[in-house]
């Protein structure tokens, strides 16, 4: 076998009672996430009926998965230990090498040889080391520690658990990963909006800077597929991030997205016994939402700066988020402070995908664009969000009622209601759908 460099693991570890397998929970998120384009690789054992890992307690034969191919690795019953923790150490050895998004060892124990193996290094939180999840009983934690220390996280058996481990700062890969790689038959940059369209939607972004410095790119980003745009989403650079937003809306956001008429949500905000946090401020917000504190760029009598966020959003019922968060890449840290809150995130730069919904947020309310052309030529000249109805509608997703991560929309919602989320432009946030 070739040498490998171990890169920083970001362990986690679910906790069960000992009786309760974990095996399923931990392949369904990884095959979610394999399904999302992400790389998975990683064993477990499969109808683990004594929830105990890697062959149970009484040393039958089992059957562990391969979560990377799916094939199955038979593991008889005179196998040694030494070998079934020597497949482990060779599944986290592959992992490493081929630079995988997610390692999955259902085992503690194969997990603790493979690391020690490997001599990979531990780090916890929000790092940039590889992350690894595992599992072991509440009766044996006390191995967890010995083996870890403080570090890495202790989770809960549940796919929501699962998601918030996984972090919001991944969204922007998740996004990218599914557009499709189709051609780009229109880019426009306009003095405060862009607009990217594919064969099968129109996308928008708002432009945070100036966008000179763009234009001398136009003509080699026209000639990127509408995935290799979406992928600018991961640059740090602000108008190529909004090259990407504008990519990924024009995927998700289709032509051909049906929806059904009617529905008002604001009341649910309004009826929130706690604080609910608005970060943007919009035109009719104090009427449709008077309690709440407003986070804003440039406030107002009564506003707060941005530096609020920290301090206003942990703790709150409810966040209504702009979709200019996207694009500054304040929502990833906005997600996790309201972690326990309603969240919605709207605007015309909001992708409409129930991808989003995994990541905390409850609305999406996002452009739907009819007439690419019309609105094309609209931004050219310097039009703002008050005009962007004239060429489709705003609509919002939500997720299921009593659904969880994985569980998806509801629907989209059709309606003129739904206000565009940027910054003091656009009067229909008077009767913003949030519920």
């Amino acid at each position: 076998m070739q040498p490998v460099k171990a890169p920083w693991i970001r362990p986690g570890v679910v906790i069960h009672d000992g009786t309760t397998p974990v095996d399923g929970l931990l392949a369904d998120f990884a095959g979610s996430l394999r399904a999302r384009g992400f790389a998975v690789a990683g064993l477990v054992q499969q109808d683990n009926s004594e929830g105990e890992g890697f062959g149970g307690r009484d040393g039958t034969p089992v059957k562990l998965v391969d979560l990377g191919s799916g094939d199955i690795v038979p593991v008889g019953r005179d196998t040694p230990d030494a070998e079934v923790l020597a497949i482990a150490s060779r599944c986290l050895r592959g992992a490493m090498r081929d630079d995988v998004d997610l390692v999955v060892i259902g085992s503690f124990a194969a997990f603790k040889h493979a690391a020690r193996e490997l001599k990979a290094a531990l780090e916890h939180g929000l790092s940039p080391g590889l992350p690894v999840l595992t599992s072991i009983s509440g009766q044996r934690l006390y191995q967890w520690h010995g083996f870890i220390g403080q570090d890495g996280a202790m989770l809960a058996p549940s796919l929501d658990a699962l998601w918030r481990w996984w972090g919001p700062d991944r969204l922007y890969r998740d996004l990218a990963l599914g557009v499709a790689d189709h051609e780009v038959r229109r880019l426009v940059c306009g003095r405060r909006w862009l607009m990217v369209e594919g064969p099968g939607g129109a996308g928008l972004a708002y432009l945070p800077k100036n966008p000179a410095s763009l234009h001398a790119t136009m003509p080699k980003l026209r000639c990127r597929s509408l995935r290799q745009l979406a992928q600018l989403c991961q640059s740090w650079d602000p108008l190529e991030m909004a090259v990407g937003v504008a990519a990924i809306n024009a995927h998700y956001n289709r032509f051909d997205l049906h929806g059904v008429s009617g529905g008002d949500g604001a009341a649910t905000f309004r009826r929130e016994s706690g604080r609910v946090v608005v970060i943007g401020g919009f035109p009719g917000q104090q009427e449709l939402l008077p309690r709440a504190q407003v986070i804003d760029s440039d406030p107002k009598p009564g506003e707060y700066p941005i530096v609020a966020i920290d301090t206003l959003v942990p703790g709150c019922a409810a966040a209504v988020v702009t979709s200019s968060t996207l694009i500054n890449r304040n929502l990833p840290r906005i997600l996790r402070l309201s972690h326990g809150a309603r969240v919605a995130l709207i605007g015309p730069a909001t992708p409409l995908t129930p991808r989003l919904h995994d990541y905390g947020i409850e609305v999406l309310g996002g452009l739907v664009v009819r007439d690419a052309r019309g609105l094309a030529s609209a931004i050219e000249e310097g039009a703002g969000p008050r005009e962007f109805s004239l060429y489709g509608y705003y609509g919002h997703l939500r997720r299921g009622v009593g659904g969880g991560a994985g569980q998806g929309s509801q629907g989209l919602i059709r309606g003129a209601h739904l206000a565009s989320g940027e910054p003091r432009q656009h009067p229909r946030f008077a009767a913003l759908a949030v519920g």
